[in-house]
């Protein structure tokens, strides 16, 4: 009896174990159906975008695919403390952990963090853990309801979104103004969180008088130069912020990225760029940081003139580094990209074990 009744049970768990196999197989191809259908569904919106010539729509989705699938980036939506209204931040973070120091990268005017630090991330992604944040008012979801527009503002939100993302120490890294808002967090808003900073193009040593008298200078206001309306003027910023400007530019790529880029939230930029030349980094005196930092600067550079490189760098003293690199204006992180990704990577990680290599004027 003993062995019928074992029999049995022998045959029922051969025969369930039969009837799995086909379950098991069905779940896989359901599972590979969906992912299927997500990438076809992925590329004919890509190819809609390009068939209906929306280049810069186009791009866009390609930097988002790129960043989720081949860096292992993913976009965070943080509701930020605060009693000036509902902030939300969006911040591409890693997908998973690592032992790699974290590493916070501001942008600057010019687009959000996708398209500003289009070059770098890859190469940067290799070595650090990083963070990119859309800044307040940038991007289609980093939005506030606070009437603030100052750089201490930014500060605070992107100090604010580290402490949420659970990072207590980090380097921070910021483009024109960017490194505003760089700055300003390394003497103020995240004093005690931040160990280096890496200031690039930005005209921090510049007082606001100053600033005012460079907007004065030219033939535009500073809301037409740098959140245009036309394609006219996207072509003459694009030739104002590069050494080497894109040969081509067609007017129906620039409308398409002025639609991506400038359209929402373009009533708020201006404030943001008012704010800034009224206060600039909204600390007088301007405070010397305590931090290691590199200054990095076009030799090309046409918004923010050179002196204001070697400036800064007298006004930080030893703990500062001045590297300028040839042959690039404005944008440094996309015409420099080689030499930006290099001077980061040796100056966050290389240095530190060499305390006192390579700092002082290149």
């Amino acid at each position: 009896m003993r062995a019928t009744a074992a029999g049995a049970i022998a045959a029922r768990r051969a025969a369930a174990a039969a009837n799995m196999k086909p379950l098991q197989q069905q779940q896989q191809q359901q599972h590979g159906a969906s992912t299927l259908f997500a990438l076809l569904s992925l590329s004919l919106l890509l190819l809609r975008l390009l068939l209906r010539l929306r280049l810069a729509a186009f791009r866009d989705a390609a930097l988002s695919l790129h960043l989720l699938a081949r860096l292992r980036l993913r976009p965070v939506h943080l509701r930020l403390p605060g009693a000036h209204g509902a902030t939300t931040l969006r911040v591409w973070c890693p997908a998973s952990p690592s032992r790699k120091p974290p590493l916070l990268l501001l942008h600057g005017f010019g687009g959000d963090a996708k398209w500003t630090w289009a070059r770098n991330l890859p190469r940067l992604a290799r070595h650090f853990h990083v963070y990119a944040p859309d800044l307040v008012f940038f991007g289609a979801h980093s939005r506030s309801g606070s009437p603030l527009r100052s750089v201490a503002f930014q500060a605070r939100c992107a100090a604010d979104a580290m402490r949420l993302l659970g990072v207590p120490r980090y380097d921070v890294a910021g483009i024109s103004y960017g490194g505003f808002v760089a700055y300003r967090m390394a003497a103020v808003e995240a004093r005690d969180c931040i160990d280096r900073v890496v200031v690039m193009t930005s005209g921090v040593a510049a007082t606001p008088a100053e600033m005012r008298d460079m907007a004065a200078r030219e033939e535009r206001t500073v809301e037409e130069a740098l959140l245009p309306k036309t394609a006219d003027g996207l072509r003459l910023l694009v030739r104002r912020s590069m050494h080497r400007p894109p040969p081509w530019m067609p007017d129906f790529v620039l409308d398409d990225f002025i639609k991506l880029m400038c359209v929402d939230q373009r009533k708020e930029r201006a404030e943001l760029l008012q704010e800034l030349l009224k206060s600039g980094a909204g600390i007088d005196p301007l405070p010397v940081l305590t931090q290691e930092t590199l200054i990095l600067w076009g030799d090309k550079d046409r918004v923010f003139p050179i002196d204001l490189a070697y400036r800064l760098q007298r006004h930080l003293g030893e703990k500062c580094r001045l590297e300028i690199i040839k042959d690039a204006g404005h944008a440094l992180q996309l015409e420099g990209a080689e030499h930006v990704n290099r001077f980061i990577k040796s100056f966050l990680l290389d240095a530190r074990n060499e305390p006192e290599a390579g700092m002082g004027q290149k």
